[in-house]
Parts: structure tokens; sequence; C-alpha cells
């Protein structure tokens, strides 16, 4: 970008990053001001600074006034010394709050928990097993390679990858939506979400000026018919958003611009300031009078008591009035005029905004409106879409401390917004969700979900989507945890039962690369479960294996143990090839076990889990049969009977897991 600066007394045009302090920067219509300036001359100068304060309104400035660096000139000329440039600016502190701290999410608190309680699990495995050891006189050589085993069974290493596959369907599927995830946890982060905290201009309503009321309403064509001619904005949206927002009522009610000024040509005006509070415009009438016509605040024009009413509700207010006179008036504002009315405007809420608030309630999400705007018209935005909670006139600091109150109160925080005001608190809040289209940069870069379509209601699917996330990742380690618990009871408790050694290492690592390999993967696909967004969000400081969750992986694990020695030890006494059975039983059922903990198991919405648990299987049946893998694993082969009979037993496993579901959802 660049700006106008006089420099020698003579004006040039330099690079906006080359402007230092004490330049004298020239401003006109359009402009975005390069720095922190006092203006010292002003012309109807009127500066849109709602990507820094998030006011709608623009506002006037004069003489003596400051004007922060990234608003915008919407009308009128000035002059103004730099008196703060980088850093120092307006944009720059704002830059500085930016750069204090990025968090961990919820789900990288919640897995590292997982990590330290595993951690723990693995060094007593190894003391146990060394205590059996010393109490067994058995081989040490088998004994650490055994206690290796373990270890793999105790950590569900696919994980990662899990959460990996999980965290990138989510993206691609917000993604399609119109949502762009630049940081891959923000997806998970969404269905944690306690609080969103939202902006409003751009965010809850759409930036810009609109007309709410005409009063009185017979005189509604009048009203609009003055409002178009003295006016100097153009219907493509260029100029003062209230004088664009009385173009476009004008229009809506068959009222041609174009058409009005070959009708009534301006022949005089006298610009708007904020002395005089008003603009007036002189139009020549087809009979050859003149029409003078006023627009600006109603303590001057008239019409305040109905004024105040509306102000209350949230609108800016205009009053319009005109006379007809035989000549041109001089001075224009010679007299008082008769006033034809009021028109009220406002930033229309976008129509999807109710929608998701509402939404967010019954998902148990509490929403709070941020903003910068003025307190009276925050509070009539919140009230129309049901929001209970305002804070107004927040400073880009204040933001950043409302966020940093609400994390330190335990709540998990999701901030929307697109001004430059908003980027410190989109940084802070646990996911920052950013507008493309209208947002800036800054707000932009600080976000980790951005929003494309500007559409607020991608939020509630992205919350949708990221309980969704959650929910596999749990049902993976249900799954995994569960097996691997198994996998150590059978190991410990199998002596007891007069079996030496119930699985050779090598089965071990292979019943775990055969389930916690493809089939777990898949397992992060899975389909967002019904009712997902009727249910409260979790509690922040519940652990990822909370609700129950240990319970049921122990309640499972029991099952799966039982039926793992049970056929081992009925092999054994019958001379059967007890090992080989047991190793192809625990494998089948814990492959029960990931069917089972679909909340469909027999949908076909997720294809891949099917098809890896039904190729898992037939790996494990070819453990038993092909001679390669059986020196490999040391099994040896079933006959069809006893093949038979481990498979139906090892179908308990789906069944517990299933029984486990109904009675755990009926509690």
């Amino acid at each position: 970008p660049a700006a106008r600066v006089v420099r020698d007394g003579h004006q040039r045009q330099i690079p906006a990053a080359d402007v230092v302090v004490e330049d004298l920067l020239v401003l006109a219509e359009g402009d975005i001001i390069p720095a922190d300036a006092v203006l010292t001359e002003t012309e109807s100068l009127l500066v849109d600074e709602s990507a820094l304060t998030g006011e709608s309104v623009p506002v006037d400035r004069d003489p003596g006034d400051r004007v922060s660096s990234g608003t915008v000139v919407v009308r009128g000329r000035g002059l103004a010394v730099v008196d703060a440039v980088g850093a120092a600016s307006a944009m720059g502190r704002i830059a500085t709050l930016m750069g204090k701290g990025a968090v961990l999410t919820p789900l990288q608190r919640r897995l590292m928990g997982v990590g330290r309680m595993l951690a723990a699990v693995t060094v007593l495995l190894c003391a146990v097993v060394l205590a059996l050891v010393l109490a067994r006189g058995q081989s040490m050589e088998l004994m650490v390679v055994t206690a290796i085993s373990l270890v793999v069974a105790a950590v569900p290493e696919s994980l990662p990858a899990v959460v990996t596959l999980s965290l990138a369907l989510g993206a691609r599927r917000m993604a399609a939506r119109d949502a762009l995830v630049r940081k891959l946890p923000a997806v998970e982060t969404l269905g944690s979400v306690t609080v969103l905290a939202t902006d409003k201009t751009g965010t809850l309503t759409e930036g810009r000026m609109a007309v709410r009321h005409l009063w009185p309403r017979d005189r509604e064509i009048d009203l609009l018919t003055a409002g178009a001619l003295c006016n100097d904005a153009r219907l493509s949206g260029v100029g003062d958003p209230t004088e664009v927002a009385l173009i476009e009522a004008a229009a809506a009610h068959g009222l041609d611009r174009a058409e009005l000024q070959e009708r009534y040509p301006r022949v005089a005006e006298r610009p708007f300031d904020s002395v005089r509070k008003r603009m007036t415009t002189v139009h020549r009438l087809p009979d050859g009078r003149y029409r003078v016509i006023s627009k600006g605040a109603p303590e001057v024009l008239g019409g305040s008591e109905q004024a105040d009413e509306y102000a209350r509700s949230g609108c800016r207010v205009l009053a319009v009035a005109a006379a007809d006179t035989d000549t041109i008036p001089e001075p224009i504002e010679s007299g008082d005029l008769p006033l034809i009315g009021l028109i009220a405007l406002v930033d229309p809420p976008r129509e999807a905004a109710a929608d998701t608030i509402a939404a967010c309630r019954r998902a148990g999400i509490r929403p709070v409106l941020i903003t910068g705007d003025h307190p009276a018209t925050a509070r009539a935005v919140a009230a129309e879409l049901g929001i209970d909670e305002v804070h107004a006139r927040a400073t880009p600091q204040d933001k950043l401390d409302l966020i940093q109150d609400l994390r330190d109160r335990g709540e998990i925080l999701a901030m929307t917004g697109d001004g430059v005001n908003d980027g410190p608190a989109l940084r802070r809040a646990d996911i920052g969700v950013a507008m493309g289209r209208r947002g800036t940069e800054v707000a932009r870069q600080a976000a980790a979900l951005v929003l494309a379509d500007d559409n607020l209601d991608t939020v509630v699917a992205a919350v949708e989507e990221g309980r969704r996330v959650y929910a596999n990742i749990r049902r993976f380690l249900l799954y995994a945890l569960s097996g691997g618990v198994a996998e150590i009871a059978v190991m410990l408790l199998g002596p007891f039962a007069g079996l030496a050694l119930p699985l050779l290492p090598a089965q071990i690592l292979w019943i775990n690369l055969l389930t916690h390999g493809l089939p777990g993967v898949a397992l992060g696909g899975e389909p967002a479960v019904p009712g997902a967004m009727d249910r409260p969000p979790r509690p922040p400081g519940e652990s990822i294996l909370g609700a129950g969750l240990w319970q049921r992986v122990l309640r499972v694990a029991v099952v799966l143990t039982v039926v793992t020695l049970g056929v081992a030890v009925w092999a054994h006494q019958t001379g059967r090839p007890w090992q080989s059975m047991a190793f192809f039983a625990l494998g089948a059922a814990q492959l029960g076990v990931g069917i089972g903990s679909r909340a469909r198991p027999l949908s076909l919405a997720n294809p891949m889990l099917l098809l890896a648990v039904g190729g898992a299987l037939l790996l494990q049946v070819a453990a038993l049969y092909l001679p390669p893998l059986q020196q490999l694993l040391g099994t040896q082969p079933l006959a069809p009977g006893d093949l038979l009979v481990v498979c139906a037993l090892s179908a308990l496993g789906y069944a517990a897991i299933r029984l486990d579901r109904v009675v755990h959802r009926s509690r």
C-alpha cells in the first residue's frame, strides 16, 4: 500500500512502510491510513474504524482528533501529522498482544495425561515381570522379550495415526462446507467448546447499515426520496455506509437514484460537518422552484422524542427535513425546515446468526458477545439473537483479559471475529474463528479456523465435527486398551491356571499389529453419533478416559481375558494345541470388539473398517495354516471343528461390548 505525504513542501507518494514520525499525511476518500496521526485540517472527514474498534458506524474527525493506522477514510479530506508508527501505533500494539501465547488444545492436554498414565503402567509391568522371573527362576532372556511385548500391548501405538486421521477427515468435511482449518487440532477443540465468545460487527451482523424503521409510516416515499437526493454515495456501495443504506432502501421501494437526480438536479450543497451535524442540498424542481433538503441529527432537525426510542433499541437515527422555495436561499441553511420524518438504521444481524446461537444453546454452549461497539447497540443485537451476556466498548486488551478470565475459570473458549481488534483474542482463545471474506488479514492469521463464506452457521457444523472426532478417539481407546489389558491379564494370570507361557512374544506383537493397525485407524472414520448436538459439552477437566470409559475398558477386558483363558485351559486339558487356540481367540475377540464399538455395527457408512477387520481376520486364520507364519509365530493348525468352536467363543467379544453399550446407555 502507498501513502501520500508532504516533504520539503512537495506532495509525493511513497510506500506506506516508509512513513515516519512527523510526516504530513494527505488523506482522501478511500485511503487506508498508514500510521497513527493527529489531524491538522479536515473537510467533512469521515473515518471507518470498524476493523480497529468494532464500531459499525464511521465517525467524524475534526482538527485535533487522532486517526489510527489501518482505518479507512470513507468521505472527505484531511491533513495529519504522524506521531506513531510501527510497534508504537495502534496496529503495532495489537500486534504485540498477538505475540502473547498460543495454548495447548484440550485434546493435547488430555492425551498428555493418557501418555503419563501409560508410562506409569509400562514401568509397573516391567517390575511385575522382573518379580515373576525372580520368583520362578525362569529364563531372563525370555522374560525380557515378554516384558517388551507386554509394554507394546499396553501402549496403543496407532493412537497418533488414529488422532491424525480423525482430525484430517474432519478438516476435509469442514473444507467442503467452506470452513478452512489452519491448525489441525482445532477440529477436535470445537467439540470441547463450553463458551462461544463472538464479536458483533461483521460476525453476528452483516457489517453494513440497513434501514430498519421509517417514521411516520405515511411519509415513507417522501423520506426515501429526500434521503436518496441528499446523498453522495453510490448504489455500488461506495461512500458512507449510512448513505449507501438510504440509496438501497430507496431502490427497494422502486425509487431509482439516477432518475431522481435527473428529475431533481442538485444545484447547491453544504457538506456535513460535526459542528452543524447535518448535510444540506438544494434541488431544482420541474416547475422551476427549488427544494431544500437537510438530513442529520434529530436534536438539530427535530423528532428527538421518537428518535430516543429508536436509539434505545440500538438504531442510528437520521432526521430528514425539507421545504420548497422560489429561489436558492442564501445562505443555504438560512431558516428552519419542516421535519419530514425519521430514518432508523441498524447493522442487521446475519440470517443464520439467531439459528446458530439457538443451536449453541441446545448443545450446552454459552454465547457471549464481546464488542467495541456502543452498549445500546450491542444490547439490542444481543437481545434480538438471544444472547444474555454482553461486554461492550471492549478494547483489544479488554477482549484479551476477558478471554483469559474465562479460560482461567476452566472454560474452553471459541472466539469469532473479523477485525484487527479481534486478533489478540482470536489467538489467545482455545480456538479462534475468523471470517474469510470480510475478515482482516490479521484476524485470519490469528485464527485456527477461517469461515470462507462468512457463514456463522458453519461453526455449529464444526462443533458437531469436533464431537465426532473426540468420540472416535474414545472409541479407539476403548477398543485398543481393552485388548491391551486383556493381553496383559492373560500373560500374568495364565501361569496360575497351569499355562506356563500363554502367548509367545511374537504372537503378542502379531495381535497388536493386526488389531491396532488398519482396523484401529479405520475407527477414526466413523460417522457422528445421532443427537451429538443435543448434549452438553464434556466437562473441561474431564480425562479422555473419563465418563465411565475406564470402567468399560476393564469390563470388556475381563470378558476377553475369560474367553482367552477359558479356551486355553479347555484345550490344554483335552490335548489340543492350546497356545494356538488362545492366540486365535484373543485376536478374533478383539476384532469383534472393534466392530461392536461402532454406534451402528452393521452400517456401511465406514466400509474401510469392515474391510480392515475382514482382512485382519483372514490374516489371523493364515497365521494358523501358512507354514511361513507358523514358523514365525510358533502356531499350529487347528482342526475345523476346533476353529469353529474358537470362532463362536470369540464372538463373545462383540457381544460383550454391545451388551455393555446397552447397559451403559440405560444408566
